[in-house]
């Protein structure tokens, strides 16, 4: 069937509404649901009252009225088309960390290809579609970093209801879905929304690390181990042992929801896990250039914000699992990394780790530092392990066969 956008009756946009729906899964395309392109008035108040919380990540669109208003983004939208893609929750046959042999671990949103590129793909596809069918049409796709948000827009659609850890849970695929929508100029007929799920439960908001989901539906970014393991710089000392060994992200709330207990997804090629990527050796990567991190990570989503954050997180899993092989890199990084997070959470790590190895770098590193935050590390550090105080005091005998001294102190793990 081919259609005129000026001519197009009621009935046309329906059956064509069939048609794509029947069309979704050849699209690669999961689930797909249709909303209007009326504004967000409700999310408006929300947005408001959670930036004057201060619980934005600032990685969001600015403008809040471009992330109410559709037709802020695209002139003449008449309707939205909502899309949800699985993706995995389950490694097969894992790599297990091993002492000497640690591992960190990438959320699972981060495991196959970067799922803006292959959420684009998709919408494009579908975008495709309804250029053979519809004279006429018009259409703009936008995939996370768009200026709506993809929650509101997913349960405007009925693909799913929001949780109170702030994911969206379909009844068919749970939350482990990427988002995406599609704005058109075609007005077609709304679907409705599902109706919240989650009842009584609250295990995602009790079991969040650090107490980021402050209420259902209500996250402050700040606070949520995801968004601190993508920032940059130094990471306050209340999050270190809490990111345990997450390179990137975080899925307690996920992995803790009943309704995703069993699913695991592998029917999509582009989204299937390459272990070494998304559970890798923490010491090799700790001396990784940017050509080779790129080469390693450049598909997943996790390499947007470079290796700087991953590296970072690295050292810290280093030290949340006491690797007393990893002393001889830390120590190097001390000494000749240009970074000075890098050589503060080195520092940090080498005075939870422990031993003579870690307190001789330490002290070396005291002597030559000249970074203030590096140097309140390496003095925090110091004294942890006995040795030399941020007044110059001599440095104290670190005792043979200390705590962990097989290093075999198990992290806070996120698996």
């Amino acid at each position: 069937m081919r259609i005129t956008l000026a001519d197009a009756s009621e009935r046309d946009l329906l059956l064509l509404k069939q048609e794509i729906i029947q069309a979704a899964p050849s699209l690669g395309i999961d689930k797909i649901g249709f909303a209007s392109a009326e504004p967000f008035h409700e999310l408006k108040d929300i947005l408001l009252r959670h930036r004057e919380k201060g619980y934005e990540s600032g990685f969001e669109e600015p403008d809040i009225d471009k992330r109410v208003h559709p037709d802020r983004s695209f002139e003449g939208v008449k309707s939205i088309l909502a899309i949800a893609v699985a993706y995995p929750s389950k490694l097969v046959n894992p790599p297990r960390s091993e002492a000497g042999a640690y591992r960190g671990i990438l959320a699972r949103a981060a495991w196959g290809d970067d799922y803006h590129l292959v959420l684009r793909e998709r919408l494009k596809r579908l975008g495709a579609f309804l250029e053979e069918r519809v004279e006429g049409v018009r259409f703009m796709d936008m995939v996370d970093t768009g200026a709506l948000v993809d929650r509101a827009v997913a349960e405007r659609a009925g693909i799913g209801w929001i949780g109170k850890n702030c994911a969206v849970i379909t009844p068919e695929w749970g939350s482990w879905v990427y988002l995406g929508e599609l704005l058109t100029n075609l007005p077609f007929p709304a679907d409705t929304p599902i109706m919240d799920q989650c009842g009584e439960c609250r295990i995602c908001i009790d079991a969040c690390p650090t107490g980021a989901l402050v209420g259902p539906g209500q996250l402050n970014s700040s606070r949520c181990i995801s968004f601190v393991t993508q920032t940059k710089g130094m990471i306050p000392d209340e999050f270190k042992e809490k990111i345990g060994n997450r390179l990137y992200g975080c899925d307690t709330c996920q992995i803790v929801c009943p309704v995703n207990k069993g699913k695991n997804w592998t029917h999509h090629e582009d989204l299937q896990p390459d272990h070494e990527v998304v559970k890798p050796l923490l010491i090799p990567l700790l001396t990784m250039g940017n050509r080779e991190f790129k080469e390693r990570f450049g598909r997943s989503s996790a390499a947007w914000r470079g290796r700087k954050p991953i590296q970072r997180n690295a050292v810290l899993a280093l030290g949340n699992f006491k690797d007393r092989s990893a002393v001889p890199v830390l120590a190097s990084l001390l000494k000749d990394d240009p970074r000075p997070e890098l050589r503060a959470t080195a520092a940090w790590s080498l005075g939870k780790i422990g031993g003579e190895a870690a307190l001789e770098a330490v002290l070396r590193a005291q002597r030559s530092e000249r970074d203030e935050a590096v140097l309140a590390e390496l003095d925090n550090a110091a004294r942890k392990l006995g040795g030399l105080t941020p007044s110059g005091g001599d440095a104290a005998a670190v005792e043979a066969g200390g705590p962990q001294a097989d290093g075999a102190g198990a992290a806070p793990a996120a698996e």
